[in-house]
């Protein structure tokens, strides 16, 4: 199946198809601490937001989007700047198909250019296959919180998970914008 599957930048078009991804995960589990379903317009919103510093990339099949992953900023101040939070969904049917590793490779692959030195996950737990997922791609556990969030009448708790994928230098490289960076469709034909 991966011999399908290409990965791609995410538009704005393609809103309707990650709502729809990202849908059951709000209303049906407690992966994302989210209680309502956005809109399109306030996901759309957000997918062009992203693309403003950082990537934003979709795994299609056939024309159709079975998966997405994103950096964003871990926190707004600039002794940050070189840290990313990741996030990826995957259509349900299509989970543990490889396609979170395609789409975390080219994601890495592009945070690397732009001078990010570390990527953290922040992982409701339990969530034995994500913990499993991440360690898979390089991740180590750095920190559980108890008790984070409460969605779905229970308390749930959170992992977090870090890659270091660049060298801490004594002075880093500057941070540079995705809008910065010139990238043409990304193919993985594995």
């Amino acid at each position: 199946m991966n011999e399908k599957i290409k990965i791609r930048i995410a538009t704005w078009a393609d809103a309707k198809q990650l709502l729809a991804i990202y849908a059951p995960y709000v209303t049906e589990t407690t992966v994302t601490f989210e209680y309502d379903v956005p809109s399109i317009e306030e996901f759309t919103y957000r997918i062009n937001n992203v693309l403003q510093s950082f990537p934003y990339y979709v795994a299609v099949m056939d024309d159709e989007v079975v998966g997405y992953c994103y950096a964003s900023p871990f926190r707004t101040r600039a002794a940050y700047q070189w840290m990313v939070e990741t996030t990826i969904y995957i259509k349900q049917d299509f989970r543990g198909s490889g396609i979170g590793t395609m789409l975390y490779s080219s994601l890495e692959a592009t945070l690397k250019k732009q001078g990010i030195l570390t990527m953290v996950a922040c992982i409701a737990y339990p969530n034995p296959a994500s913990i499993a997922f991440h360690e898979a791609n390089g991740f180590e556990k750095v920190g559980h919180f108890s008790k984070s969030g409460y969605k779905l009448s229970q308390w749930v708790d959170v992992v977090w998970m870090e890659k270091h994928i660049n060298p801490h230098n004594q002075t880093p490289t500057p941070f540079v914008p995705f809008s910065k960076i010139k990238e043409g469709n990304i193919t993985h034909l594995s």
